[in-house]
C-alpha cells in the first residue's frame, strides 16, 4: 500500500535503496551475472503477459491523446523484448569492472599510488514513455553493482509495472535484494520532486525525455544530474563521397525510426555535390513522406529537379520510385535548431567541410553528428573539431545507442561533459577512488 503522504513513500524507497546499495556492491560477478541471465529468461517466457500489461497503456494513451511519436516510443513489442534480453546477457557476458584497479604507480616515497572503480551508489530515474528503459536501468544496475530507484512516465504506468515485477523476480531468485532495483508505484509527480532532493539517499539523477522534463531536473535538483536536453543530430555529406553510400545512409540516419534522439535532424550537403545528391535523397524522403525545409540554395536544386526521373544508383529505395513530389518548405532560422522527431527534416548546402563543422557546433544539440566522405583528412577534421558527445564517420547516427556499442545496453545518452559523455553503460555508473599501498611509509 503506498502511503499518501509522498515524502514519506520517497524517504522509504530512498532507505530501502541506500541499505540494498552496500549488499549490491558486495555482490560476486557470477551472481549479478546470474541475475541478469535470469532476467533474459523471464522477459522472452512472459512475452505476450507483457504485451497485455503495454496495450493497456498504448490504448490509453491514445485516448489521450498522446502524440503519435509519443505513442510510438511506449511500444512494447516482442522485438523490443528480445532486444532488452539480449541486452542483459551481453551485460552478463561483460567483464566486471567493479574492484578494477587502475593505473597504478611506484611513488618516490615508496608507496604505490591507483585508483580502484566502485559503484555510484544509489541513482534515480526518470524516465517518460520508453517502458523498455526499465530494463536497461535495472540490468546496468545490476551489472554495475548499485541499487536504482526508476520512476517512469504514467503513461507506461502498467507495463513498467509488469517489468519491474521481473527484475525483482531475478533479483530474489538469484540471492540479490530485491529493494536494489524500485520502482515508483505512483504517478503523483511529487515524488520526482521529493527523489532530486534526497541527497542522503541518492546519489545521482538521469532524466530521460522531454526537454521540458530535463530542463525541470536539472532546475530543481539537489544532487548531481547526468543528462542531455536535445537531439538535433547532423549527417554531413561531404565532397568527395561515394553518392550511393550517402543516399542509403541519409535515408538511414533519418527513417529508420523519427522518434530516438539519435536520428538525423538536419541535412549538411557540400555544394559540389549537391546538384547530384539532393535529387537522389529528395526522390526517397518524397516516398516515405518526410518535409524537407530547405535553405534557398537546397531548395533551388529541388525544384528545379521536379519531376525527377527514376535514376538507377543499386538502391531499392531510389530505383523503385518514379515520379514524385517532395513536400519543400523554405526553412527558418529556428529549424535550424530544432529536434522535429517526425517525418521532417532541414536541408542546408554549405561550400565545405569546414562550414559544415561552424554550422554544427553552432546548432547541433552536441548529441551526435556524422561525416560522409572519402577524404581522410576531412574525416580527421571533422573528428576533432566537431564538439559532440559521438562523432561518426560514414555511418547512421542511429548507432548512437549503448547497445550498438557493445555497452550490452544505456542508461541514457550525456550530453554533459563530466561526468560521463555519450551513451552512458557500466564505466558511467561508476566511480573511481584513490587507493594507496605501502609497506610502513611514512612522510618526511
Amino acid at each position: 500500500m503506498i502511503p499518501l503522504n509522498t515524502t514519506d513513500y520517497a524517504n522509504a524507497l530512498g532507505l530501502k535503496a541506500k541499505q540494498a546499495s552496500a549488499l549490491m556492491a558486495q555482490a560476486p560477478t557470477a551472481t549479478k551475472n546470474a541475475a541478469l541471465r535470469k532476467l533474459a529468461g523471464l522477459l522472452r517466457a512472459n512475452v505476450d503477459a507483457l504485451q497485455i500489461d503495454n496495450a493497456r497503456d498504448i490504448e490509453r494513451a491514445a485516448q489521450s491523446g498522446l502524440a503519435a511519436p509519443l505513442v510510438d516510443r511506449l511500444k512494447l513489442s516482442p522485438q523490443v523484448i528480445e532486444t532488452c534480453a539480449q541486452g542483459c546477457e551481453q551485460l552478463a557476458g561483460m567483464a566486471d569492472v567493479i574492484g578494477e584497479i587502475i593505473g597504478m604507480k611506484q611513488q618516490p616515497s615508496g608507496i604505490r599510488v591507483g585508483q580502484m572503480r566502485v559503484p555510484i551508489g544509489v541513482f534515480g530515474m526518470i524516465f517518460e514513455s520508453r517502458p523498455n528503459v526499465t530494463i536497461e536501468a535495472a540490468s546496468l544496475s545490476i551489472k554495475s553493482g548499485n541499487a536504482c530507484i526508476l520512476r517512469g512516465g504514467s503513461e507506461a504506468i502498467e507495463s513498467n509495472k509488469a517489468l519491474a515485477r521481473l527484475v525483482q523476480q531475478a533479483l530474489t531468485e538469484s540471492g540479490l535484494p530485491a529493494e536494489a532495483v524500485q520502482l515508483v508505484q505512483t504517478t503523483d509527480r511529487a515524488v520526482v520532486g521529493q527523489l532530486i532532493t534526497m541527497p542522503q539517499y541518492v546519489d545521482v539523477i538521469i532524466p530521460r525525455g522531454g526537454k521540458g522534463l530535463i530542463e525541470r531536473i536539472s532546475r530543481d535538483a539537489k544532487v548531481p544530474v547526468i543528462k542531455h536536453l536535445d537531439g538535433n543530430c547532423h549527417t554531413y555529406v561531404d565532397d568527395p563521397c561515394d553518392i550511393a553510400m550517402a543516399v542509403k545512409v541519409a535515408d538511414n540516419a533519418k527513417t529508420n525510426k523519427y522518434s530516438p534522439c539519435n536520428a538525423t535532424e538536419s541535412l549538411l550537403v557540400a555544394r559540389s555535390v549537391a546538384a547530384e545528391f539532393l535529387p537522389l535523397i529528395g526522390r526517397v524522403y518524397a516516398a516515405k513522406g518526410v518535409e524537407m525545409r530547405c535553405d534557398p540554395q537546397a531548395l533551388a536544386i529541388f525544384e528545379a529537379n521536379q519531376p525527377v526521373a527514376p535514376v538507377n544508383i543499386g538502391y531499392d529505395a531510389i530505383d523503385s520510385v518514379a515520379e514524385l513530389k517532395p513536400v519543400l518548405v523554405l526553412a527558418q532560422e529556428s529549424d535550424w535548431f530544432e529536434e522535429y522527431l517526425a517525418p521532417i527534416i532541414s536541408i542546408k548546402v554549405v561550400a565545405g567541410v569546414d562550414e559544415a563543422i561552424a554550422h554544427i557546433n553552432r546548432y547541433s544539440s552536441h548529441h551526435t553528428d556524422a561525416i560522409l566522405t572519402r577524404d581522410h583528412m576531412h574525416a580527421q577534421q571533422f573528428l576533432r573539431e566537431v564538439d559532440s558527445a559521438s562523432v561518426m564517420v560514414n555511418t547512421s547516427t542511429r548507432f548512437a545507442d549503448g547497445f550498438e556499442y557493445g555497452l550490452g545496453a544505456e542508461i541514457g545518452i550525456s550530453t554533459d561533459k563530466f561526468h560521463a559523455r555519450g551513451p552512458v553503460g557500466i564505466e558511467g555508473l561508476t566511480s573511481l577512488k584513490y587507493v594507496v599501498l605501502g609497506d610502513g611509509e611514512i612522510r618526511a
